[in-house]
Parts: structure tokens; sequence; C-alpha cells
């Protein structure tokens, strides 16, 4: 009998943690090699971790609502005789990196004192001495919740023999201990546990807006022409096609198709340089009732509108029956958001991390201009963009809003083809 460890994998590019959010197994459970384990959730994602061997498993290291580093040890399962060299090598290699950047906090930690980096977060936040908490996962392990219970009550534990450190002024020790004001809750007020999908979206709007220095423009597009052509032939492509040909399309379109003609608005920021992509990857927004997901319709520049109206319906498809992957989330160049649909007439998109640039579509109204002097009532639309100004500048900016407006004021069915 050996025993393996099944560890937190890289579920995406740029993705250095996850949070376990559902366990499918428990301990003394067996199961066959590719048999899911957990449910884990990364940035928007939710994606399965298979097992790597058939066993039994022998521990859940890790407790639902955790959130572990790429690499960490989520559970061990105790296989039959011992793997083959070619399986042992790099988890071997792994290990050895694993024990050497956890040696410190074994030290540190008796033998039941396993704890998860939401529990050191927490605890640190709130000046929680971990020493003197009793914990109540296996084991006696300490959770999350435990934490969350102390922090709620107000009872905050405190070791009496801390130190002082000699290089620190007292002001800034007490500043470092003192808890974290709490959100007064009141009769009839409800509490809504921030996990899940909520969790990774608020991390990763934080991150944008704090590193990316946001700026804003707007442009106002006559889309009469595009209305009257989607409205003629949508019945007839429905049928044909058996999905909706809806508005989105169309901008999604326009929208990629301008991105190749300005590849600096397809760039990203790397710190010391701007990678400008060669691919033209298209983010959209599919909202549920309380999260949001961005999946991604790659080489949208290649597509016809038939296509990316397919992939549309697809993705929000896959969405709504939780059965979207990370590999459908992966290699966002630019994000286009359908905002329109709820109403919208304007509004300031926060940017997907770490793409240069995010189109808001808002609704399209009937609204009265003038043309050549004479007022007439057409079907407009506000495109709001949202552009890092590391990377772009309103010139760029600009200038590629106006080839947008033009392709979409010239969508008919003279100029344009679905297929």
């Amino acid at each position: 009998m050996t025993i393996e460890q099944i560890k937190m994998p890289q579920l995406g590019e740029s993705v250095t943690e996850g949070t376990i959010s559902k366990w499918l197994v428990s301990a003394g459970d067996k199961v066959n090699k590719y048999d899911p384990l957990a449910e884990v959730m990364t940035d928007k994602v939710n994606a399965e971790i298979p097992s790597s061997f058939s066993g039994v498993i022998k521990e859940l290291i890790a407790n639902e609502g955790d959130t572990l580093a790429v690499g960490e040890v989520i559970c061990s399962v105790e296989v039959e005789g011992s793997v083959s060299e070619a399986d042992e090598e790099a988890p071997a290699a792994q290990n050895e990196a694993d024990l050497s950047s956890t040696n410190a906090l074994l030290d540190a930690t008796n033998s039941k004192a396993r704890y998860s980096p939401a529990v050191l977060k927490l605890s640190q936040e709130h000046g929680i001495d971990l020493n003197l908490v009793q914990g109540s996962g296996a084991g006696g392990r300490i959770t999350r919740k435990d934490i969350l219970k102390i922090v709620e009550s107000g009872q905050i534990p405190k070791s009496v023999q801390a130190e002082t450190p000699p290089a620190k002024p007292q002001a800034q020790t007490a500043k470092q201990s003192a808890p974290v004001p709490s959100i007064p809750v009141g009769a009839g007020d409800t509490e809504i546990p921030l996990t899940g999908v909520r969790k990774a979206i608020a991390a990763n709007m934080l991150k944008s807006k704090h590193e990316i220095p946001h700026a804003w423009t707007m442009i106002e597009v006559d889309v009469t022409n595009l209305v009257e052509y989607r409205n003629m032939v949508k019945d007839e492509f429905k049928n044909k096609e058996g999905f909706n040909l809806t508005f989105f399309a169309f901008f999604v379109k326009a929208v990629a198709q301008a991105l190749k003609e300005f590849p600096q608005m397809n760039s990203m920021w790397a710190g010391d340089k701007i990678v400008q992509k060669k691919d033209i990857n298209i983010s959209i927004a599919v909202a549920t009732d309380d999260a949001l997901f961005v999946p991604v319709i790659k080489a949208a520049d290649e597509k016809t509108i038939k296509g990316i109206a397919r992939e549309i319906t697809e993705y929000a498809t896959k969405v709504r029956a939780g059965k979207l992957t990370s590999e459908d989330m992966q290699g966002g160049t630019f994000t286009v958001n359908n905002t329109g649909s709820f109403g919208s007439v304007q509004s300031m998109g926060i940017i997907n991390y770490p793409q240069a640039g995010i189109l808001q579509v808002e609704s399209i109204v009937k609204r009265p201009v003038v043309i050549n002097g004479m007022i007439a009532v057409r079907d407009m639309v506000n495109l709001c963009l949202s552009l890092d100004h590391r990377v772009l500048d309103g010139l760029v900016c600009g200038r590629f809003l106006q080839r947008v407006k033009e392709i979409l004021e010239h969508t008919s069915k003279e100029n344009t083809s679905i297929y």
C-alpha cells in the first residue's frame, strides 16, 4: 500500500489558487482513476478535480470553502501496490518542493493544526492567535467556520506571551492586532455568506480596479438598417438553424473585425512591456441569478455572424446548466458585454483583467435624431468603452469606436452576409 497525494491543479492561465466548493467523495470511498473528487472554483469558473489514481480516499485535507494555492495537497489516496516510475518521478520532485515550502509552518504548529490559506488570512485580518483556537474539523483541524464564529462572537483569543517585534513601534503592532470593524446586523436583515463564484468575482473585480487605471468613452451608433435586416431574416434563420439570430452576434462580429484593423486594442499590460495578442478571442459576459461568467469566442474575426450566434447560444446553455469548463473561459483578449439586454443605456464596465478593454453594448432605443436638417426617429445604441490607460490612449480608442460604428451603420442585406 502507498499513500498518494492529490494536489490543487492549475485550472487556467494566470490561475494561482482554487476554492473547494463541494467534495464529491468522503474518506473511505473507493475511487477509480479519473473519477471526479471535488468541485473547485477559480476566477468565475467551476471545474471538477479528477483522481490521478485508483484506490481508497485516505483523508480529505481541505474543507469545503477552503482556498488553496496551486500545488497544495487537497486529499490523499491509498493505492494498492506501487505506481510506475514515470508516475512517481514528477510527484517526488513536487513533494520535495512542497515540504521545503511548508516546513516553517509545520514546525510552528502541532500535528492537528494544518491551516488553510483561508484560515490564515482570516486569522491575520482579525488578530486571532490560532494556537488558542479549538478546531471543529477532522482531527481537531481549524476551519474557516471556526474563525468566522469567533469573529461574530467578538471574543478574540490572544496569546498571553505575545512578543512585540523590537523593530516595530507599539502603535503599528496595536493596529495589526485590532479586529476589523463589522457591519451591524439588525432585526430583519439578511446575511448572505460570501462564498462560491461571487467570492471569486469580488476578488477579480477588486484586482482589476486597483491595478488598472480605467478611462471611459462612449459613442452613439445608428443601427436602424441593422435592426431592419435582422428582423427581416430572424424567423427564417431560427427555422433553418434551430437557434436565435441575436443582435449581439452582429456587435461581436463588428468588434472582432475592428480589433483586426486596430491591433493595439487587442493588447495586455505585462509590467515592463505591452503584449499585443495575435489571436482575436472575444470574452462575452453571461449572467445567472447570482453570478457572472465570461466564456470566450475564439478566433472571432474568422467566424461568420451565424457561427458567433451559435457559440453565444451554446455558452448561455452551458452556463445555465452548470457545465461551463475552464477551457471555455481561457484565452480572452477583449470583452464585449451585452448590458443592453437589461435595458441599460449607459454604463462603465470594469475591465476583465488582464485585458486592456471592455465594450458595453447598451439597449437599442428609438430616438429622434437630426439627419440633413430634418428630424427622424431612428434605432440608436450607445457603445461604452472602458480602457486601460497604461496600454491605450484616446486617439486609438476613438478611431476604433468610429470603425465599429461604421461597420454597424453599414450592416444591411446588401452589405452583410450572415453566412
